[in-house]
């Protein structure tokens, strides 16, 4: 959140006049508050030891690597340079996924 100041969004098209950050967390994961809330999931349903709060930490998973897709397609279009971030940056887990 500290990287993108004023232009966090819920939404994932990004705004026409939002920068291109590739710094802080960024530099290391293109998507860290899909992971943070995901791990967060996971974790609820591990304390809890919830079937149902797994297959639903699940689910999300699958929804984040959905919306990521869809919104990478519009930072492809919107900054040029963003092809080659996502060569260099992972999109879930640093060096990794």
């Amino acid at each position: 959140m500290a990287a993108l100041g004023r232009n966090l969004t819920p939404f994932p098209k990004p705004s026409a006049t939002a920068p291109f950050v590739q710094h802080g967390i960024y530099a290391l994961i293109r998507h860290p508050l899909y992971t943070a809330v995901f791990c967060a999931a996971v974790g609820w349903s591990l304390v809890w030891q919830s079937v149902p709060a797994s297959a639903v930490s699940l689910g999300l998973g699958v929804f984040f690597a959905a919306k990521a897709r869809h919104e990478e397609r519009w930072l492809r279009e919107q900054f040029p340079e963003y092809a080659a971030y996502e060569r260099r940056v992972r999109r879930f887990i640093p060096w990794i996924y």
